[in-house]
């Protein structure tokens, strides 16, 4: 299992401050939305600057008509900065498809994952879109994706295991809303401690808050490491 850090703070300078406390660790680094609109591919290259073996997340959940998520999953992978990139599952498989196809022969191409249902959602809220519980509608959209040979998925680690049970155990599996030493919950529904990743042969953990809002964030990514080897 990695640990990714969330790189959500406002400021390029802050998230850079962060990093550079962070440098030494074998960590994957996501740049969301925010992130990205605002420092663009620049601050990718930054990033590597201070250590070029960190991975990158890009996490943009492209979701689009399929001509054009492929196109930006083209440029994407043209960067050469990218490890793993997102787009949304219930885009379909045409479109899951088409982003795959588009980018198989580009060198040392990242990883796809394509998001099922976002941790914010209660299954309550979730139903109301989808019409379906998460962890039925999840798992359906997790066999879509593998079918469309996408790497893997964002979900919750509650459905994390029976992803796995449904595709491959090779098939990845991302986890947000990770609260390693019991934090508060935050805008996240569906929140999940380390040892209960594990548990669900969770992939990825992704960290933010409880690492970038810490007097010591270095200190607490030394402690998630450390509980992840012994949990």
């Amino acid at each position: 299992m990695k640990l990714c850090v969330s790189l959500d703070l406002p400021t390029a300078k802050e998230n850079l401050a962060l990093v550079e406390q962070i440098k030494d660790f074998d960590v994957w680094l996501k740049v969301g939305l925010r992130s990205y609109i605002r420092d663009g591919k620049e601050f990718l290259e930054d990033l590597k600057a201070i250590n070029p073996n960190f991975k990158i997340f890009l996490d943009l959940k492209l979701y689009d008509i399929p001509n054009t998520m492929a196109d930006a999953a083209e440029e994407i992978s043209k960067f050469g900065l990218v490890d793993m990139f997102n787009v949304h599952a219930s885009a379909g498989i045409e479109a899951m498809n088409t982003v795959m196809q588009r980018i198989k022969d580009i060198a040392n191409k990242p990883l796809v994952i394509a998001v099922t249902a976002l941790t914010s959602f209660d299954n309550e809220a979730f139903k109301a879109v989808y019409n379906e519980d998460i962890k039925t509608k999840a798992t359906k959209l997790a066999i879509d994706t593998c079918n469309a040979t996408v790497d893997g998925v964002v979900c919750s680690a509650y459905e994390s295991l029976d992803i796995k049970n449904n595709t491959n155990p090779n098939f990845i599996t991302l986890c947000p809303g990770i609260r390693p030493f019991g934090e508060d919950a935050g805008d996240q529904k569906r929140v999940a401690d380390i040892p209960f990743a594990i548990e669900n042969k969770v992939d990825f953990i992704v960290v933010g808050r409880p690492i970038y809002k810490s007097e010591n964030p270095k200190e607490v990514v030394e402690k998630i490491l450390k509980n992840m080897e012994i949990a």
